[in-house]
């Protein structure tokens, strides 16, 4: 019964604590900010690396609102913890937005506001097949390459930090096309929810 107990005080304090706010830094856990030179001019290389035809300029532009934009969204979103404790939050409503599917959305919505010329904008999927695991991601390529030329755009996975790598090097996720993903689970979805979740 004493074991019993002392798991049981042991699991409420891990729960209070990881309900307990976080420390905050302007509204978002510390360390998190939209990217120092030195990072963003790493990742405008990458995309200028895509392909000569790739514009330094849009490059740069791209890696600039990739970092920023990640900081604005931490902001909105209100990012205090790491990524699956927000995802609870978000889920008992006590935070606005954060998923990995509101990260995907809101990055690929601000960089298409730049009609890019030389750079297309994707978005995947990774573990469709278990909707607990499943996650999302932007992705950014030369324009006219498939996304698994491209580069990954994944502010969630570390809580508000941009993570960047070529598609093919991100061996812990298995990109599929969203659209294909969608499609292949559409007679899964009611109508309305397939209309919605295909913006």
């Amino acid at each position: 019964m004493t074991f019993l107990r002392t798991l049981s005080a042991l699991l409420i304090l891990t729960l209070m604590a990881a309900c307990a706010p976080a420390p905050t830094e302007n509204g978002v856990k510390p360390g998190l900010g939209p990217g120092t030179p030195g990072e963003i001019a790493a990742l405008a290389a990458e995309i200028r690396g895509l392909g000569p035809e790739v514009d330094p300029e849009e490059a740069q532009r791209a890696a600039r609102i990739a970092y920023g934009h990640t900081f604005t969204l931490a902001k909105q979103y209100q990012i205090t913890d790491g990524p699956l404790i927000h995802n609870t939050k978000v889920n008992m409503g006590t935070k606005p937005r954060g998923l990995c599917w509101h990260w995907a959305h809101d990055m690929e919505k601000r960089l298409k506001q730049e009609r890019f010329q030389t750079l297309d904008l994707h978005r995947a999927i990774a573990n469709s097949q278990n909707w607990r695991l499943e996650h999302s991601t932007a992705i950014i390529s030369a324009r006219g390459d498939d996304f698994t030329d491209g580069i990954v755009l994944d502010p969630w996975r570390k809580g508000g930090v941009l993570t960047w790598m070529p598609v093919r090097d991100d061996t812990r996720y298995g990109w599929e096309d969203r659209r294909l993903v969608l499609e292949r689970k559409r007679g899964l979805l009611p109508p309305e929810a397939y209309d919605a979740a295909i913006e």
